[in-house]
């Protein structure tokens, strides 16, 4: 084993750790600080990788700038920011099967869509910003702009599930309570 290879285990065993702490405590806060710490050492990996423009866009956009927004999500909505029972709806088991269920079927489309994909980078560094920016912008522009997607949904479903006052709005029909005597 080289020593690239032993710092890649490590920093790999950090970044699933976290990932899985993210998704398993019961404080929102502290799911988000887990959150951190799993970008960090993904960005670790890249840059081990050689793909220091990707690692620095990991560390500044997702690591900072994510979840900043999340947190200010958080505390903005009044969700509650200690440990609490309340995030936890009990489906455990069905949870884990339609996340499996998930997996599988994303990287068989993944393996299959792209799996023989081949990108020249003429001898370029692949973690280049022309590089990778070329990269991005010709053969991964789609898989790119669904992530973008794919991050507003998990924003705005963030602040819906956080808001306690969110409830069924009152029939504006039917006028006050009273009976419609106003």
């Amino acid at each position: 084993m080289t020593g690239l290879e032993l710092a890649f285990v490590p920093l790999g065993a950090v970044a699933l750790g976290a990932a899985v702490l993210v998704v398993t405590t019961k404080a929102l806060v502290h799911a988000a600080l887990w959150l951190v710490l799993s970008f960090a050492a993904l960005a670790g990996c890249f840059l081990l990788l050689t793909a220091e423009l990707v690692a620095w866009v990991q560390v500044l956009i997702y690591a900072g700038a994510v979840i900043v927004l999340l947190l200010f999500g958080i505390m903005l909505t009044k969700a509650p920011i200690g440990e609490t029972s309340d995030v936890d709806s009990g489906n455990r088991p069905a949870a884990l099967v339609v996340a499996l269920g998930t997996a599988a079927t994303l990287g068989t489309v993944v393996v299959s869509g792209f799996g023989t994909a081949y990108v020249d980078l003429g001898g370029a560094p692949a973690g280049g910003a022309q590089t990778v920016g070329a990269a991005v912008f010709r053969y991964w522009v789609l898989p790119f702009e669904a992530l973008s997607v794919v991050l507003l949904a998990a924003l705005i479903g963030a602040i819906v599930l956080s808001r306690g006052d969110i409830g069924p709005r009152p029939d504006s029909r039917t006028g006050p309570a009273d009976g419609g005597a106003g």
